[in-house]
Parts: structure tokens; sequence; C-alpha cells
């Protein structure tokens, strides 16, 4: 048999494929739901998710959807690959779309576990395998967060031709999870559903590597010391970026987490570039940073300020009133929201309830009205002949030193940002104007 040169892999017929593992210059492990391996090894953990892919179709739909990746033809999953005559670093994980015998896509992953991150020297060799092999698709794996799978963790140069994705094992974790409550898509056949909840139960476990996000990157500490301490700041000052990348991976694991306990996936605003450079100046400028999560269905997006001047983190919701009322009426239509929320959850309502403040947005004025919850029955005197278009629901709390340590604003804002959903967001709801009434004793002319 005559030996070929490997060329590619999209457009490579599969029956060359397979020859090309038999002569060896393609080297690749069949993934496997239970490898023969470490327990907590990077490549059990690389088997076991691409098995779930595999396995469970609502997953595997999820995933491809994400990278792009062609839902039509056959699946092939494989681990350990390897191209020795292109070049001898082995990829983690490559999955390849078959249709009518030739490969039409096909995608490489790369898995990182515990405190291990990507690494640019490797990831920029994996680009070039991609590159040489026509592969237009390059996934990286690890336990760094990124504030959209279009984001990597690594500072790192992308050719044009190809897309580099990058997923924390939250998220997937989250996607997975998110399958298995009894809201929007779920696992239709029983048997993709007991595989899911084993694989979830294998990757929450300890055991396995995985973590969520539990310290912001040093930068956020630096950040928050020097504006405390009044030092100039310089947009180019590198401990800045990192700072504010911080507070976009926080924003998304607070997404996640409230995704997790609510059965349906939280969003965050889209990042770029354009969107660092513009935080990275409000922050030198005006010394916060802003956020908001999306829920489906909830009375407004929530919107979070973290200002590092006061160490201080504001949460709040847009709730609108009965605009077919008057301002006293409007008032006190919130007030009877608030004391709703109280009698829903009295736990929750009064461990926060001192951190709660009502502001209420007057048409045509340059600021609102704002008032502590207590003080609720003032807005009455103070909105005298004034329109209130909105109410802005917010919770402030003064974090402290904690709000300059790495690991503490973590579990401050997730903490404040569960009470507040718990306590307050998920009771409100805005007015809606009534259907317009036919008279009585219409006719038809």
């Amino acid at each position: 048999m005559i030996k070929k040169n490997l060329t590619k892999l999209v457009g490579l017929k599969k029956e060359d494929f397979d020859c090309f593992v038999k002569t060896g210059q393609i080297q690749v492990q069949p993934a496997r739901l239970i490898p023969t391996l470490k327990t907590g090894d990077e490549m059990a953990l690389t088997s076991i998710f691409l098995s779930t892919i595999h396995l469970v179709k609502e997953f595997r739909d999820s995933i491809f959807k994400e990278l792009k990746l062609s839902r039509t033809g056959r699946f092939y999953f494989y681990t350990e690959a390897t191209f020795p005559e292109i070049n001898k670093s082995r990829l983690d994980g490559l999955i390849i779309v078959v249709s009518k015998g030739i490969i039409t896509d096909a995608v490489f992953f790369e898995m990182k576990n515990k405190n291990n991150g990507l690494e640019l020297n490797q990831i920029e060799a994996y680009l070039d395998i991609c590159k040489k092999l026509k592969v237009e698709k390059l996934v990286t794996i690890s336990n760094e967060f990124v504030a959209d799978p279009s984001h990597s963790p690594l500072r790192i140069k992308t050719p044009k031709c190809i897309a580099l994705s990058h997923f924390s094992w939250t998220y997937l974790i989250t996607k997975g999870q998110l399958l298995l409550f009894k809201k929007d898509i779920l696992i239709e056949d029983e048997d993709q559903i007991e595989i899911m909840r084993e694989v979830l139960h294998y990757f929450e476990s300890p055991v396995s590597g995985i973590k969520g996000f539990t310290q912001m990157k040093s930068g956020w500490k630096e950040l928050s010391e020097s504006i405390r301490a009044q030092k100039p700041l310089k947009t180019s000052d590198e401990y800045i970026e990192d700072a504010v990348l911080s507070w976009y991976e926080e924003e998304k694991d607070m997404a996640l987490l409230l995704s997790r306990k609510l059965g349906v996936l939280v969003k965050t605003p889209a990042k770029n570039q354009d969107s660092l450079k513009k935080d990275i100046s409000r922050v030198v400028k005006d010394n916060y940073l802003s956020g908001s999560l999306i829920v489906k269905d909830s009375v407004s997006d929530i919107k979070i300020i973290a200002e590092f001047e006061r160490r201080m983190v504001a949460m709040s919701v847009k709730v609108i009133p009965p605009m077919n009322k008057g301002t006293i009426a409007r008032i006190t239509w919130i007030g009877n929201q608030l004391e709703n929320c109280k009698k829903r959850d009295e736990a929750v309502f009064t461990k926060i309830q001192d951190y709660i403040w009502v502001e209420a947005d007057i048409k045509y004025a340059n600021t609102n009205l704002k008032v502590k919850l207590s003080e609720l029955d003032t807005l009455n005197e103070l909105s005298k002949g004034k329109d209130i278009n909105a109410f802005h629901i917010g919770m402030i709390d003064g974090f402290g030193a904690g709000f300059a340590s790495n690991k503490k604003f973590i579990v401050l804002i997730e903490q404040m940002m569960l009470d507040f959903y718990e306590g307050i967001v998920q009771h409100m709801s805005n007015w809606k104007r009534p259907a317009p009434k036919l008279e009585q004793g219409s006719e038809v002319i």
C-alpha cells in the first residue's frame, strides 16, 4: 500500500482517515464514558465529557450549536489526538462530523482541570495544527472563566480562519443541569437523563478537579487599594485590565449560579474589546464598574454596580407602576408590592430590608428621588406635583475590607445577589395597561 501524505482533516474521506489511523499518521483513542484512567486525570475528564456529548442528544445539540458545528451526519469522538508528521503535540480531544463518507467538519479540544491554566505556547502550537489540517475550530476548557465563549483567558492572536472558543467547566455543568429541569428544553430519553445525572455527579465531585470561580485576579486587589490610596490611574496599567476581566468573570459566575438555582439560563451582556476599553476608562475616571443579569420573564434586568471608592455594591431592578393612576397611588402600589415581598419570604426580607432603597424616576427631572425603604412614606411629600415614570428597587451594601479581597469579594457579592433575588426580585411585577373595553350598549352600525 502506497503511503499517502496527510494534508487535511476537513474534506478527507472517512476511509482515508481510518487508513491514516492504521499507519500511525493519525493517533487517536475512542472516547469512553467509563475510561480506564485515574480518577481526576485530565484525560479521564476529556473522555467522559466527549462521551456525554456523544450519548446525550440534547447536550450534544446545545454544545454543537454554540460551536456552530454541523448537526447533520455521523459523529465520531476521540481523545489523545496526535499527528506526528504535522506536530508532535497531543490534543486532548477531537470530534469529526462525517456526511456521505466525507469529513465535513471537525473541532479540537484542549482540557485543563484543578489549578492548571491554559499555556500560550501550547495553544499556539494547536492553532498551527488546525491551520495545517484545515480544521477551523479549537475549543479550550478549564476552570478559568470568560465573559463570552468567543473570548479566551489568554492574550493570544488567532488566525482569521480559526474560531477559538473557551468554556469554563462550571458553564458546561450549568448547561447539563438546565437540561434536567422541567423547563424549556429537556432530555427526552429516560436513559440519557440518567447518563446526564451520573456525569454531573462526577463533574461536581471534588475528585474530578472541577471547581467554580473562587478568586478574582490579583489586579482586583491592586486596583481597589490604589483607588483607596488615591493613587493616579492610567488606562495602560495592566492590573486595571486584569481587574475589569475579573469583574466580567464574576458577572458570568453570578449568572451561572442563578441559572442553576432557577432552572433557566441567566445571561449577561456581550463583551468585546470595545466594552473592555470603555470599562477600563470608566473605572479610571469614575472609580466604578457596572454589569447586569438578564433573567427571562423577570420584572427587569438586574443592574449591578461596584464602587471602588466607597467599597460598596448596589443591585437594582426597574418596576413600572400603574400609569393610569396618580402619583400617590403609584407610591402606595409599590409599597404594597414590597409588603407582598415580606409576606412571601419574611426571613430573607427581614435580613435585607435595612439595605433596601426605593428610587422614584421623575419625569423631566435631572435627578431621581431616593429614600430608604423605612422612609417610603416621605415620597408622598417629596413627589408632590411630580410625575413618577418608574421605580428602581435597589439593595446597597458596603463590603469594607472584603471589597478588596480576591476571595471574600466573590462570597459577599454572590450571597448578596441570591438574597436580593429571593427577597425582592422574584416577587416584583410590572403594571400592565388593561385592554380597552367596549362601551356598554355598543351596536354594530
